[in-house]
């Protein structure tokens, strides 16, 4: 199987090699499904932003809120993650949040966190996207799709069809990448077989007089 990368909101512009998502199960589904029907193997990175959200929440189990000391607990435990332990940081918060007792509404966040980071581990291997410099937020890729679908698609009274704007969007995505010229030589190309070529003995277009 061949190993190629897609990226959440895909868009050919970031070519990163591998598919950032929030960690949505069905998101997730779909993109194993789509990689299974194309015989192809996709690396899937959760947004690391989206982990920071869930330590932030876990952190005002322990925390005041505002605390100034929240800050430093969730940089060290996001600091473990991003070293590839995301299954000791879940275990660190189930049993601070045992050790001090807490009652069940209060660790509730708590315990979400820990529950996310032991069913999504697979999807958090940071060390190894940061080694092979893969992005590991979504921010470029909600860049590029502003750049390549927003500001060219959202108009004013513009209207779109599912064939127009497909074909639109491709020619944007070629512009963007630097490769239009290239594909507009095959393009021409393409023209010239199919108009004038194709209709004549061995392809060969007979001089005008």
């Amino acid at each position: 199987m061949a190993e190629v990368g897609a990226v959440y909101d895909i868009t050919p512009v970031p070519r990163c090699p591998a598919d950032i998502l929030p960690g949505n199960a069905h998101q997730i589904l779909r993109i194993k499904a789509e990689a299974k029907q194309r015989n192809t193997t996709v690396e899937i990175i959760i947004d690391f932003v989206h982990v920071l959200e869930y330590l932030w929440k876990a952190a005002w189990s322990f925390h005041r809120e505002g605390d100034p000391a929240a800050e430093t607990w969730v940089r060290k435990h996001a600091q473990t993650i991003l070293d590839g332990h995301p299954t000791r940081v879940a275990g660190a918060l189930r049993r601070a949040a045992t050790l001090a007792d807490l009652d069940p509404s209060r660790r509730e966040n708590a315990d979400k966190c820990a529950t996310y980071l032991t069913n999504k581990k697979e999807f958090l291997d940071y060390p190894t996207a940061l080694q092979r410099g893969w992005p590991i937020a979504t921010g470029i890729i909600e860049g590029a799709c502003r750049h390549l679908v927003k500001d060219r698609m959202d108009l004013t009274g513009a209207r779109w069809g599912l064939d127009g704007a497909e074909a639109i969007l491709k020619l944007r995505a070629l512009h963007c990448n630097g490769d239009f010229d290239t594909y507009w030589t095959w393009h021409l190309g393409q023209e010239q077989q199919r108009v004038h070529q194709s209709r004549y003995l061995n392809g060969t277009v007979p001089r005008a007089a």
